[in-house]
């Protein structure tokens, strides 16, 4: 288990101590590797004694000097220290967002460790799973029901009713490769996969077709870091396919933001003709946002 882990466990099952001790140090860590020239979270602004013995008398020319990032100020503006407390407050939202992926990953995986999916555990596995889009070159992989039953809504009701796969301890899944099956096994034990796009795709397929919350959004993450002009009108379409929130807004973003460079992409000419409904739909985002972005313009031009 990860450093990462650690931290947000001891929280979860009450040791605060140690738990914001670790999370104390994280923070600590992080804030030495900014680049940025402020060290400290909070900023304290003592008067420049330097500046106070060149002679002058006026308060208002008294210097405050930040000791965390050596700006100077004078006293009526001392403690809005802007670049200690907007980089305090982007650390903290940033570890704050660690810390929600970590503790979905602790819920994900709260089944004992003794489940560990490895080789020493397969004399104890009550379940195979196949491949069958090619079962000769599908070799079954091992699995426990607890934990397939723990994972997914599909797989309890499959294996907790007199099904076939109950009674038999054979799940076959046909439309799925090997490779595909073996890393959504391996995830379900471990809340890790290794991902190209084409992996991240296939598994959130079958995270959406077994209903694995968890592995959706992962497989989600992944793919909004891989949007780019020349995938997004096919990534606008996969993700309104599977339901894949995250991502179609993501994509739809980068389709709006380039809209004179995208209708002339052949990828378009294709949609319109496959999927003229996502069309209507990207050009009334489209819409919307030039609409906004108008009524932007005029409130500011008023105020102004």
């Amino acid at each position: 288990m990860s450093r990462g882990e650690l931290e947000v466990l001891a929280i979860l099952f009450g040791d605060q101590a140690s738990g914001l001790s670790l999370l104390k140090l994280k923070f600590e860590e992080r804030r030495e590797s900014k680049t940025p020239s402020c060290k400290m979270r909070r900023h304290r602004c003592v008067i420049d004694t330097e500046s106070s013995e060149s002679g002058s008398d006026s308060d208002s020319d008294t210097a405050m000097r930040c000791i965390s990032c050596r700006e100077e100020y004078v006293p009526r503006d001392a403690g809005t220290c802007k670049e200690c407390y907007v980089e305090a407050g982007e650390t903290e939202e940033e570890l704050k967002r660690e810390i929600d992926d970590l503790k979905a990953k602790i819920s994900f995986l709260r089944l004992s460790s003794s489940l560990d999916h490895g080789s020493n555990s397969k004399s104890f596995t009550d379940v195979v799973l196949i491949a069958s889009d090619n079962a000769a070159a599908s070799p079954p992989i091992p699995a426990h029901k607890a934990v397939l039953v723990s994972r997914s809504p599909v797989f309890k009701a499959m294996l907790e009713n007199e099904m076939e796969e109950s009674r038999s301890g054979t799940i076959k899944i046909t439309d799925v490769s090997y490779d595909t099956l073996r890393t959504f096994v391996y995830y379900l034990y471990t809340a890790e996969a290794c991902l190209d796009e084409q992996m991240a795709c296939d598994l959130l397929v079958m995270s959406e077709k077994y209903q694995v919350k968890h592995l959706k959004s992962y497989c989600e993450k992944f793919l909004v870091t891989k949007l780019n002009l020349d995938n997004s009108l096919m990534t606008y379409a996969f993700a309104h396919q599977h339901n894949a929130k995250h991502v179609l807004d993501a994509a739809l973003s980068q389709i709006t933001e380039n809209m004179d460079k995208v209708t002339k992409r052949e990828e378009y000419i294709e949609l319109v003709e496959k999927d003229p409904r996502l069309i209507v739909e990207i050009y009334e985002a489209y819409l919307s946002k030039q609409v906004n972005t108008a009524a932007g313009r005029t409130s500011t031009s008023k105020t102004g």
